[in-house]
């Protein structure tokens, strides 16, 4: 009895032992889990953390708007001598515009400049993206899917007539095929010579209209309203209808709580972008087999007349790529704008997903997107009313002998793009297909459109129409490229055209990539730990890009997309008297340096406390400045309106403010 006693109590101190022996290896596994994430945490912070010297979150000139540019205001309304439309016209113009977002906005502009030009009443436009795509409200309908046709007519009703359908009458003259097409290079003689005779004699004409336009950028000198026109279109008369707008505005918000600014940044890292360029080595693995696998394409459609191989370092060398995420960072970092800078990335895709963006993500914590500032349910106000689709069922496993023959091919398959590994012979999983990779798990060649992914291209306007508004709102804007993949101006350049408009002083940055990729090399494996000299070369580089009045700044994308300089047609300059200093190049003798805006604002503009008070706002490059939303927030009313100074600077002080970029850098 006594001996079962014993082996129990021993039994009894046993388990008390293996409990608490358990007790601790947890307590050491937890604390050593923790010991090592702060580790990993700190030793990212030390390697991505780098700070330029003297950095601070108010580092001033990283938000100050552009001095040079105070005085430019938007002026594109209509000269003396401007006539309205009459009543009796040469027909009904009725356009199918094909593209995407950027290009359907473009388009829109020429079109109404080609109305205007033959004296034709103007049928809003169909957009074929809206038209093609599957499963999307019926509330909204072609044009109005995006837009506000009301504002539209009524906006433009002093240049253009425009209607919203076509009379009865005419309605047929899809199926007679009376359409012709054009192209963006197409001229005004073009339309008068040519279009004008046909459309005469048919009473109506159905315009097909692909590559972002149907009318060249650069006009004659003597059509220089009809460019204005273009301006009133993409600037005044296209409005989001109103449920985007709100919820744009609403997300603009957000970003900007508490005052606080924020930068808005494109990186358009697209693939069939990235495979037009010829930019597929930038990538690894997977990612480069896809965008060499749509560059065959483009080829075999005739998209591109070049090889399949194309040395990627090369274009990334000359500028032809995109800066990538991580670039980016670091010239941002450069530019004074410290960890906690909130960064709002637009674009419905960042080609690569979330891994290319880890580097920008740990030099800039606050980052933002369409996902994380509204909910589906928000997002779902916009779309209207929606039937749910249903998912396609997962194709069955191929057979053995398939497996065999696809194993052969991956053999001795030659140059890439390779065809893909073979698909498991199993049933593929439901989460394995979702997403623009899922047919990777299951065939080597893309599969056609399903009614999903025409669902989302409609959607997809949507969301380049918030984005849009997102970028046009920033306080400052960063384009990763400027060209889409027709290799034209892309998203990007329309924002950066509406903010030269709207918002001349803003800190718009155009990087001239080329000069930026020969800074990013000569610091070699010090990029994370740079100089002083470095530093101040990418701000020197960069600052340089903000006048879009310098010629060379945006020329280029001028000649292909008059959206994206509309300078100096649609624009004029304040007088001395408003307390501004006129706009002229640094050196009256040389023409070649600057572009001289010569028109000068109606006396109404420069009486304009608004306008006045929009330029002077936060233009101090050595101060702080504290946002309207902020002083509101403390003092509880209206903050009251500064008095308009003269602050005119001699290029001793000029140079002083040189000087002082270097202090408050080895501050």
């Amino acid at each position: 009895m006594v001996l079962k006693s014993k082996f129990k109590w021993v039994a009894l101190m046993g388990l008390a032992l293996s409990a608490l022996s358990l007790a601790t290896h947890f307590l050491l596994a937890r604390f050593s889990v923790v010991n090592e994430v702060e580790v990993n945490a700190h030793a990212i912070q030390t390697i991505m953390g780098w700070t330029t010297p003297g950095e601070d979150t108010s580092y001033g000139k990283a938000w100050s708007r552009v001095k040079s540019l105070r005085n430019i205001r938007p002026y594109s309304t209509p000269r003396k001598g401007y006539s309205a439309p009459t009543q009796s016209n040469n027909g009904f113009l009725l356009a199918l515009i094909k593209g995407g977002f950027h290009e359907i906005r473009s388009s829109i502009c020429d079109l109404v400049v080609v109305a205007r030009l033959l004296n034709v009443t103007l049928v809003l436009p169909e957009l074929h993206e809206v038209s093609s795509a599957s499963g999307i409200s019926s509330k909204y309908k072609g044009f109005g899917y995006i837009y506000d046709e009301k504002h539209f007519i009524t906006t433009l009703k002093r240049d253009v007539s425009a209607v919203k359908y076509l009379p009865k009458g005419l309605s047929g003259i899809r199926r007679r095929k009376a359409w012709m097409t054009s192209t963006p290079s197409s001229t005004p003689d073009f339309y008068l010579k040519i279009f004008l005779p046909v459309l005469k004699a048919r009473g109506a004409l159905y315009f097909v209209i692909s590559g972002g336009g149907c009318l060249q950028s650069l006009l004659p000198a003597q059509m220089v309203e009809y460019q204005r026109l273009r301006c009133r279109v993409a600037f005044e008369a296209l409005r989001f209808r109103k449920e985007v707008q709100e919820l744009g505005f609403r997300m603009v918000q957000r970003l900007q709580a508490l005052g606080q600014p924020y930068l808005a940044y494109h990186p358009s890292l697209e693939r069939e972008l990235l495979a037009y360029h010829g930019c597929a080595e930038l990538f690894q693995d997977l990612h480069t087999e896809l965008i060499n696998y749509a560059r065959a394409r483009m080829i075999r459609e005739g998209h591109i007349k070049g090889n399949l191989s194309i040395d990627s370092e090369l274009q990334w060398k000359n500028g032809s790529c995109p800066l990538m995420p991580e670039e980016v960072g670091l010239l941002l970092r450069a530019l004074g704008y410290g960890p906690h800078t909130r960064i709002y990335i637009s674009g419905n895709e960042v080609f690569g997903g979330q891994r290319v963006l880890i580097p920008l993500r740990a030099m800039f914590s606050s980052l933002e997107d369409r996902t994380t500032l509204i909910t589906e349910e928000e997002l779902s106000t916009i779309y209207g009313p929606e039937k749910d689709l249903p998912s396609p069922p997962p194709p069955a496993p191929p057979s053995p002998d398939d497996v065999k023959k696809m194993l052969a091919a991956w053999e001795v398959a030659g140059p890439r793009p390779r065809p893909l590994p073979p698909p498991p012979s199993r049933t593929i999983y439901a989460h394995e297909l979702e997403g623009w990779w899922s047919w990777l798990a299951v065939s080597d060649k893309e599969p056609s459109s399903t009614v999903v992914d025409l669902q989302l291209k409609g959607h997809k306007l949507l969301w380049e129409a918030l984005d849009y508004i997102i970028c046009v709102e920033a306080t400052a804007f960063f384009p990763g490229f400027d060209r889409d993949k027709n290799g034209r101006p892309n998203f990007a350049s329309l924002v950066m055209g509406h903010r030269a408009y709207l918002s001349p002083s803003l800190r718009t940055y155009r990087p001239n990539r080329k000069s930026i990729i020969k800074l990013l090399e000569s610091v070699g494996e010090q990029i994370y730990h740079p100089s002083l000299s470095w530093i101040m070369s990418i701000r020197k580089d960069l600052k340089a890009t903000l006048d879009f009045t310098v010629k060379g700044n945006l020329v280029e994308s001028k000649k292909d997309l008059f959206l994206s300089h509309p300078f100096p047609e649609c624009s004029c300059q304040l007088t001395a008297k408003s307390g501004f200093k006129k706009h002229t190049n640094s050196s009256e003798k040389d023409d070649t340096q600057h572009q001289i805006l010569h028109e000068i604002c109606p006396h109404w503009m420069e009486n304009d406390i608004t306008f006045q008070l929009n330029s002077e706002a936060d233009e101090d490059d050595d101060v702080e400045v504290v946002p309207d939303v902020v002083q509101q927030f403390v003092s509880g009313s209206k903050a009251e309106e500064p008095a308009i100074a003269e602050t005119d600077r001699t290029e001793k002080e000029e140079s002083q403010s040189d000087v002082e970029d270097e202090i408050d850098a080895n501050d």
